[in-house]
């Protein structure tokens, strides 16, 4: 995969009947869904079927599970992830017949045309922000529209809105397609190195933000917590900024943070005033990404206590420290990390929460070369646990790179912890039921990972249920 170059733009309804390759993706589905409301007629295929291909159904989108050249059908324009190959059969026959084809960020784009847009950027917390900012703005009834990387409370992970109103997006830096989003507002949570596969050097990928950031028509909105941000924002010199952060020299400033099982709560330093937020989502990380979307909602004319009201009653979105059950005194909890700094802020947050327990951690890296370029700082994070069970590698888009195993990350772990208190899963079956044998009720079980170790979670439920918990 390369980085990718921006395209022009041209208003969805100017494009024809559009499909949708690998449409049943959280951000695909999104996006495709926004195209049927607005009239426009969609199809799709993907490898299987599942809830979201169900939601397109029910909203008029003829879905096809599996890739056959002949489901293009009249498609005047096709839309794809960075995921889908030049091989794949409905590629390849868009080619050939010169459809116009389109990434799945240009197609979000063209969503923004005419409204006034959010882009919300950064290595980590992008997510979170982003489905922030779109819940304050549903609840202040502004018929905004967004769409993020995974499902809000309402169960949807994207929304339409009005003409003229709002249009909130998660803009990803791993490939580029940050570039193409025609965005007046611009967050950046943070920035750290990753994506290198793509962006090769960590001063490449800084520049990148840069880059994001600039384009900002009415303002960027940076965490400065951190030398990341902090560079960001020394760099926007001509591009009119706002920072965050607990940092004394930010202009909105994070102040008097408590934490207790319950959530995060910090006072906000806003223009001349003091706004208490009280979140029910915890970590210093979910009171920065709070931080970020009070900023962009007031930006928007929505008043302060009202938004911080809202923000208040945010319960998260999948997979960012979501509950999964909790059975004989463990609790289990799922989250998305797949990056080291991703790890501390999640292993923070659980030690804030779990009282005189302990916390379990069962991680399964996420591609080969993030774990070569990060064994290290993975290793460390990790060690804030307890216990840790390491699983394989879940290599997605990657081909297997000889010598590069989880094997290095728990050698790292183990240093620190011992090695006792680092064990191996090579099945997700073996990883659940290591977990069930080593909680004891008080503790607190995360299975974190951008893959599919998701599943274990329900699996550990099972076995911890099985065994009389």
């Amino acid at each position: 995969m390369t980085l990718l170059t921006p395209v022009d733009l041209v208003d969805p309804r100017e494009l024809g009947p559009v499909h949708f390759i690998a449409i049943g993706g959280a951000g695909m589905s999104g996006i495709a869904a926004s195209y049927a409301d607005l009239g426009i007629p969609v199809t799709g295929s993907d490898q299987a079927d599942s809830a979201n291909l169900a939601m397109l159904r029910r909203r008029g989108v003829t879905t096809y599970v599996g890739h056959d050249a002949a489901q293009l059908g009249g498609a005047e324009t096709v839309v794809v992830s960075s995921a889908v190959r030049e091989t794949n059969p409905e590629l390849a026959e868009a080619r050939r017949r010169g459809l116009r084809v389109w990434h799945r960020s240009a197609a979000l784009a063209a969503l923004m045309l005419g409204r006034p847009g959010v882009a919300v950027g950064g290595t980590h917390g992008k997510t979170t922000t982003s489905a922030m900012i779109a819940h304050v703005l549903v609840a202040a009834g502004t018929d905004g529209g967004y769409v993020v990387g995974a499902p809000l409370a309402t169960g949807e992970s994207s929304r339409l809105g009005a003409a003229g109103s709002p249009f909130v997006v998660e803009a990803d830096e791993s490939d580029g397609s940050f570039l193409q989003y025609p965005a007046g507002i611009r967050v950046v949570t943070n920035v750290e190195a990753d994506h290198l596969d793509n962006w090769l050097t960590s001063e490449a990928y800084a520049d990148g933000f840069v880059r994001f950031a600039s384009g900002a028509t009415e303002v960027a909105v940076v965490n400065i917590d951190g030398p990341g941000g902090a560079a960001l924002s020394a760099a926007l010199v001509d591009t009119p900024h706002l920072t965050y952060g607990t940092d004394p020299g930010a202009d909105v400033l994070i102040g008097d943070v408590s934490h207790d099982a319950t959530g995060v709560r910090g006072s906000i330093r806003l223009d001349d005033r003091i706004v208490p937020l009280s979140l029910g989502v915890p970590g210093l990380h979910n009171l920065a990404n709070a931080t970020a979307a009070l900023v962009v909602t007031t930006h928007l004319g929505i008043d302060a206590d009202r938004a911080a009201d809202a923000l208040g009653g945010f319960r998260g979105d999948h997979r960012r420290f979501d509950p999964v059950g909790v059975v004989g005194g463990v609790r289990i909890i799922d989250d998305y990390a797949h990056h080291p700094t991703e790890i501390d802020a999640v292993l923070a947050a659980a030690r804030d929460t779990v009282g005189p327990g302990r916390v379990i951690a069962c991680f399964q890296p996420h591609l080969y070369s993030r774990t070569r370029d990060f064994a290290e700082a993975f290793g460390q994070a990790l060690a804030a646990a307890d216990e840790v069970v390491l699983m394989d590698i879940y290599g997605a888009r990657e081909e297997p790179v000889p010598g590069i195993t989880s094997a290095l990350v728990g050698d790292v772990t183990a240093s620190v912890l011992g090695a006792g208190r680092v064990h191996a899963a090579h099945s997700h079956r073996q990883a659940a039921e290591q977990v069930a044998g080593l909680a004891r009720p008080g503790d607190l079980v995360l299975t974190i990972g951008a893959g599919d170790v998701t599943t274990v979670g329900p699996m550990v439920i099972e076995a911890l249920t099985a065994a009389g918990r």
